[in-house]
């Protein structure tokens, strides 16, 4: 359906997430007409886009797989899950409401409005949802220039592990740390977050969970690796934070014991550093933010780390409206300089808007494996 009653300038297929009334997560690609950008906006035709771990709040959401069946629309397919019934509390708030899915990507600018005809024409990366479609009608601030030479595939994950990993070395400098621990450290994000750690001279303490992790880091540069499988972890860990003097984690995993035992490392490694004794513990302050869920689990808090300590969490749109719009043009400079170096994204699989709809897909791109990651390419048919 069109936008409004004005004249459609393009149609399309974007790729939507419902939860019925009947407690289904409905997963599909429906129609849509684009009416030409106002002013300020700018159309792109949609050429890739990232499967990142964030999108799976809505593909595939709660839905439980196992149970999933095929139907069809005009578009394509559609995939019908049951939410689990100790899910629904949690999103009750979505039931009725058709999502678009998709937080970044990068394509062709084909229409601009008055203020942005300099982007007709040029390759942008973009943020802001509903990039999981052929085209994209946009606020042109929500985009990035791609350099001449850089192509649509190497513009697509420009936004969510770049600007989050700079963030959290902003935040590090904005709470007055001076080194940061990264739990899931093997991933995209985490090698980014090495090479500019290495480039700022900023330690870092990195978790990982294989063997085959701790060497591929370490053939970055990384200097402290800790093997949270290892029998010997915490005291590794422990010896780390000393090292480093890091009192700043950012925890991709959430659930379990980890933020704890990080916390427990922070806590033994500060009393090694401080004479006499508080029951209250030390008095450095330690601070982990969970910025992810790859755990869904509870998470668990020992609390035997004193109590100089934070749990939070921890949002990368949170942080960019709180550092203003002088820092995130900063970091986005700093992205496209360096897109082909620091913030190079690699993928090992390439699928079409129907192949995301596929269950075998949607299981296999739901596990986000290290070194897995796919890309949408919404033109491919």
């Amino acid at each position: 359906m069109s936008e409004s009653n004005t004249p459609a300038v393009a149609q399309g297929r974007e790729l939507r997430s419902l939860i019925s009334q009947g407690g289904e997560v409905i997963l599909s690609l429906e129609a849509v007409e684009y009416t030409a950008p106002a002013a300020h906006e700018v159309l792109v035709r949609m050429e890739a886009a990232p499967i990142n771990p964030s999108d799976g709040i809505l593909l595939p959401g709660p839905a439980d797989l196992s149970r999933a069946r095929v139907e069809e629309n005009a578009q394509g397919p559609v995939i019908k899950a049951p939410v689990p019934a100790d899910y629904r509390a949690a999103v009750a708030s979505r039931v009725g409401l058709s999502l678009p899915v998709g937080n970044e990507g990068a394509g062709t600018v084909v229409e601009a409005g008055a203020d942005c005809q300099h982007l007709k024409g040029k390759k942008v990366a973009l943020f802001g949802g509903g990039m999981y479609a052929d085209y994209r009608k946009i606020d042109a601030a929500s985009c990035l220039e791609l350099p001449d030479d850089a192509s649509a595939e190497e513009g697509a994950s420009s936004f969510v592990n770049p600007l989050t990993a700079l963030s959290m070395v902003e935040t590090m400098r904005m709470e007055g740390h001076q080194a940061l621990i990264l739990t899931a450290a093997a991933a995209n994000l985490g090698q980014m977050l090495n090479k500019i750690c290495l480039q700022d001279g900023v330690p870092l303490v990195n978790i990982v969970r294989k063997e085959a992790q701790v060497q591929l880091l370490k053939d970055l540069g990384a200097r402290y690796v800790c093997n949270s499988s290892h029998d010997n972890f915490m005291d590794e860990l422990t010896d780390a934070v000393e090292q480093t003097g890091a009192r700043l984690a950012f925890d991709a995993v959430g659930g379990g014991e980890l933020a704890s035992q990080i916390l427990q490392a922070m806590e033994a490694a500060a009393k090694r550093q401080e004479s006499g004794f508080s029951p209250y513990g030390s008095s450095q302050h330690k601070q982990v933010y969970i910025y992810g869920g790859l755990d869904r689990s509870p998470t668990v808090i020992d609390r035997s780390i004193g109590m100089a300590w934070s749990v939070g969490g921890w949002l990368l749109p949170t942080f960019m409206a709180k550092a203003g719009p002088d820092v995130v043009q900063r970091m986005k400079q700093r992205v496209r300089d360096e897109l082909k170096t620091t913030f190079a994204s690699h993928y090992t699989q390439r699928i079409s808007l129907q192949d995301a709809l596929d269950p075998k897909r949607i299981a296999a791109y739901s596990q986000h494996a290290t070194g897995e990651k796919y890309l949408i390419e919404p033109q491919a048919r």
